[in-house]
């Protein structure tokens, strides 16, 4: 669906260009903006690589290992529901690890593997279980330590402290994570939201 919103920005672009007698400078803006993607996209790749190096340092000396420790007592306290030596629990606690560490291509594969185990706990495989509302909300509003792809993102457009991002993405992403898990917590004890059982 986005290819075809593309293309069809893309072609309209050209016709209003023609019409409009400014095919000239639509053509000149194309070949700019693909100056400037190829050399952000340049730039980035080369800064990427080196915090996700150091990220892979970070988890392989054992950091995961210890923000999974710290974790645990609050996921149980999250997922009543899960018991904690349940696969979906470990994973649970790799995502949201991997997450707050800038690590998101890494946290992917334990976000697929947590839902599965998830599901396979979930007596209603047609509706989402109040466990998995909870993981998504959390997933989808993760806490960020360190902000790896912002902080590459001012680094490639020149900026002169791309780390001083670092203090308010935490206090942001901490806030929203923090309303995420409210407001699913509250909207789970809502007749609403309840899944009834068909006798």
């Amino acid at each position: 669906m986005l290819n075809i919103i593309w293309l069809g920005m893309m072609c309209l672009a050209v016709v209003v260009g023609l019409i409009q007698g400014h095919l000239n400078d639509v053509v000149q803006a194309v070949t700019t903006s693909a100056k400037v993607g190829f050399e952000l996209a340049l730039g980035l790749s080369g800064i990427m690589a080196l915090w996700l190096g150091i990220m892979n340092i970070a988890t392989e000396s054992g950091l995961m290992n210890i923000f999974s420790w710290i974790l645990r007592p609050l996921m149980k306290r999250l997922f009543p529901d899960i018991p904690p030596d349940h696969p979906a629990m470990g994973a649970m606690i790799m995502n949201i690890s991997a997450n707050m560490l800038g690590l998101t291509n890494a946290a992917t594969p334990f976000g697929l593997a947590a839902m599965k185990e998830l599901q396979r706990l979930n007596p209603h495989i047609q509706s989402a279980s109040n466990a998995m509302c909870t993981f998504l909300a959390i997933n989808t509003s993760s806490v960020q330590l360190i902000p790896a792809t912002a902080i590459a993102f001012l680094a490639a457009n020149g900026s002169k402290d791309p780390s001083s991002i670092i203090a308010s993405s935490l206090i942001a992403t901490s806030i929203s994570m923090i309303v995420a898990i409210f407001a699913v917590k509250q909207l789970e004890k809502l007749p609403r939201y309840r899944i009834l059982e068909v006798a």
